[in-house]
């Protein structure tokens, strides 16, 4: 039986999310549109958007999504697009869900998704949405992420922000790794994915339950149609894939930003297979591992006792999308 999960690309900015993107698009049942921004600004809107089992709320979620940056790289028609969120299910999820599944069906493709970094640190928030979804995370070392981040035109004016970015994606990728089952969430590196794309995008494929497709490992094809012009930050993505930029940090970073990347990374390089170039004390490493655990062990107890000091609220309608076989038998998710 051929698999209808919805597909999530994550990762940290500048770890090849694009590229994976591309790859998973080559595919000839997936298609994954260029980076969207309205979903978790709507899903946190979504109060506000009231109860969705009322058309004229629905058509109004359906113009925040239309009419949102970087709607229109998705080539939908507008008015198309409203019409089919307001005759949709009528939770927030079904409203996203139904913009990826008309990409999709712009190229007679079955499966849909979206990727974007930011997704890695709301995971439960896209599970939520998605209760069937398939998450993949691609890792990148992040000495390169950094480096890399610091020559794009919409970087952070701090030096710090762009080490943060990596930070956390790192912690949101090791706790994702014990948090879910293995038919939910797969990690691949970059480094790995480049050097020799066929094996890891077969694994891939066998997560996804899907049949591998060669023109997966040359994603640089369909760069001109998949990845808006005006992203000139994503040349790379015109070429096949390269190993020139492992360990470019080398020459892209002074030793002073090289020193406070790996002073705030840690262990974390260590945990992913990157070699420090400064090894990281065992108490250092300890330290690290203790606090992952007790996030991991003790994050849902802590917002358990959260609520309990918080004033009742009114019951949340249902968020989930109801577009697949395995959203429609998680329905009693909200």
């Amino acid at each position: 039986m051929s698999s209808d999960r919805p597909i999530f690309v994550v990762g940290c900015p500048r770890s090849g999310t694009t590229m994976l993107q591309l790859m998973l698009h080559a595919h000839p049942r997936i298609a994954l549109p260029p980076e969207t921004r309205f979903l978790l600004a709507a899903y946190s809107k979504r109060a506000e958007f009231g109860d969705l089992t009322d058309p004229a709320r629905r058509h109004e979620l359906a113009r925040f999504i239309v009419e949102s940056l970087q709607f229109e790289d998705l080539g939908l028609d507008t008015d198309e697009t409203v019409e089919a969120i307001v005759a949709g299910p009528p939770t927030i999820g079904s409203a996203f869900g139904i913009v990826f599944r008309m990409y999709s069906q712009r190229f007679g493709k079955a499966r849909w998704g979206d990727k974007r970094p930011l997704y890695l640190r709301h995971l439960t928030t896209i599970l939520r949405l998605f209760p069937d979804a398939q998450i993949i995370n691609i890792m990148r070392d992040g000495r390169d992420c950094v480096a890399s981040l610091k020559e794009t035109p919409w970087k952070p004016s701090e030096f710090d922000t762009l080490i943060d970015y990596w930070t956390k994606s790192a912690d949101a990728s090791l706790l994702a790794a014990r948090r879910y089952p293995k038919d939910v969430y797969f990690q691949v590196r970059y480094e790995d994915l480049v050097a020799d794309p066929e094996p890891h995008l077969r694994r891939m494929c066998e997560f996804l339950e899907e049949d591998y497709d060669p023109a997966m490992s040359t994603p640089n094809k369909l760069a001109s149609v998949a990845v808006p012009e005006y992203k000139t930050w994503h040349t790379l993505t015109h070429k096949a894939p390269t190993t020139e930029r492992i360990q470019s940090w080398r020459t892209r970073l002074t030793e002073e930003e090289l020193r406070r990347c790996e002073d705030t990374f840690g262990d974390r390089l260590a945990k992913f297979g990157y070699q420090p170039s400064v090894p990281v004390p065992r108490s250092t490493r300890m330290r690290s591992d203790a606090r992952l655990i007790a996030r991991h062990r003790l994050g849902p107890a802590k917002q358990a006792a959260r609520n309990l000091f918080r004033p009742a609220e009114p019951a949340e309608p249902p968020v989930a999308a109801l577009l697949t076989k395995g959203q429609l038998r998680s329905r009693v998710i909200s």
